[in-house]
């Protein structure tokens, strides 16, 4: 039995409307396929594979039924986490998505999901995306204070989410989490924010994102080990479609 991570497929089976610069570049080429070859050769029908956001660029459950098909055919057990593109899934429709899918796919929103004697607790997350303004040698010298703002009343929402995910499973028992985000736990111009504060009040070992991906972002957050919590990228170009292993 493992636990497996991977975020960013972006699957685009039942529809055409695709931003092309979101998904370009010779690491995207074919991409369902060598991620569907990477996962039969690895994952078991005993291991469990989180995918960490942006799965469908439907906009609606229907436009997105090839991709949850193939989502489903996915070795392991699946639990979903919540993507800033994933139109889809509306907060207050979690329950519907997990009757009409479940139980092969999980839908993880204000709740947790269980890996032995793990809680899996995440949330979309979300983070202060600029834009930033730059001097003649490229460094930040400021920003667009309005927008960040904005940025702090979403990053508060989710904060309240995920700790709710967080008492749940402490409620129920649990005292060992691992933590996923859709989006990086950091901004480029932080160290630490309510994300990290918050892994480490409750002592979870090790944090998943995904959210950065096309090469000029993969070192956008913290990746390591920091104050006594592990963090790791898991976009699928970062890993270039090979699922990360997060436990045995």
């Amino acid at each position: 039995m493992a636990l497996y991570a991977l975020g960013d497929l972006h699957l685009h089976f039942g529809t055409d409307k695709v931003p092309r610069d979101q998904i370009k570049g010779r690491l995207w080429k074919d991409h369902e396929t060598k991620f569907l070859r990477n996962c039969s050769g690895l994952i078991t029908d005993e291991d469990t594979l989180v995918l960490i956001g942006d799965h469908s660029w439907g906009r609606n459950p229907e436009q997105c039924g090839q991709d949850f098909e193939y989502i489903r055919s996915l070795p392991g057990r699946k639990i979903l986490i919540r993507g800033n593109h994933d139109m889809f899934w509306d907060v207050k429709k979690t329950g519907s998505l997990n009757s009409q899918y479940g139980p092969q796919l999980t839908f993880l929103q204000n709740s947790f999901a269980t890996y032995g004697d793990y809680a899996i607790v995440g949330t979309k997350g979300f983070t202060f995306e600029g834009p930033f303004f730059l001097d003649r040698r490229g460094r930040i010298i400021g920003w667009d204070e309005e927008k960040e703002e904005h940025a702090k009343q979403l990053v508060s929402r989710e904060l309240e989410r995920l700790r709710m995910s967080f008492e749940l499973a402490k409620q129920a028992g649990y005292g060992k989490y691992i933590m996923f985000l859709h989006y990086p736990p950091t901004s480029i111009i932080e160290d630490r924010s309510g994300f990290t504060d918050m892994a480490e009040e409750y002592g979870a070992e090790h944090v998943i994102y995904a959210h950065s991906h096309g090469e000029s972002r993969f070192h956008d957050s913290i990746e390591g080990e920091m104050r006594g919590v592990k963090y790791s990228l898991a976009s699928g170009d970062f890993l270039r479609w090979q699922p990360l292993k997060i436990l045995n």
